[in-house]
């Protein structure tokens, strides 16, 4: 490998020779895999427990004044508030990721957007999770009045505090570790890069996950 060239992803799977499931809940369950593994020293079969997890979206919203569309949930296991982007579980089977995208746009943050692309693919947590996210970017965007929205926001989505950072304060937010949820810090930095580019490197919404 000398090369710009050689870096991207490629599948690989190496052999599982045993393998249990030690929980199982409502969103998650937990296996631990017995694998091969091959060394300098051989072939090692070693213990990975793997967090199963249904995969998520989430949507990186600039409006006309390139300002991008923030969120704050309460995220128990954090015990923070967190400023993050409108998101959501995969939890529709063979639901289009776009489409996903465009419902927890309209769930969380009430707003619609008429240009899609992929903005980033994401595995969120590599080592121990097989959740795997794409960050869509949606411009165009307008508000939906709550009358048109055809159902009604519940629960947590109805309260969600919602605000309007101009694309380079959400950079330096970032940057100044005032931003941690880990897709709003990818989503920020890659939509920058994308202006930066004149969104000419963007894939179309429906591009296939690698």
């Amino acid at each position: 490998m000398s090369g710009a060239e050689e870096v991207r992803d490629r599948p690989e799977r190496w052999e599982v020779v045993a393998s249990a499931t030690s929980y199982a809940g409502r969103l998650v369950h937990v296996r631990s895999d017995q694998v091969k593994m091959p060394g300098a020293s051989g072939v090692e079969v070693v213990t990975r427990e793997v967090v199963v997890h249904p995969g998520s979206v989430a949507v990186v919203a600039l409006d006309e004044a390139e300002r991008v569309l923030l969120i704050r949930q309460y995220r128990h296991p954090a015990g923070r508030l967190l400023w993050e982007l409108p998101a959501g579980l995969r939890d529709v089977p063979g639901e289009p990721l776009r489409d996903l995208a465009a419902r927890e746009l309209l769930e969380e943050a009430g707003h619609r957007a008429e240009r899609w692309h992929t903005l980033a693919d994401v595995l969120v947590s590599p080592g121990i999770s097989t959740e795997r996210s794409r960050i869509f970017l949606a411009r165009d965007v307008s508000e939906v009045p709550a009358e048109q929205i055809g159902f009604q926001r519940v629960h947590e989505e109805a309260d969600m505090p919602v605000a309007w950072v101009p694309l380079e304060e959400a950079v330096a937010k970032v940057l100044e570790g005032h931003i941690h949820n880990q897709l709003a810090v990818i989503g920020i930095l890659a939509a920058r890069a994308a202006r930066a580019a004149g969104y000419r490197c963007l894939r179309p919404a429906d591009a296939p996950e690698e």
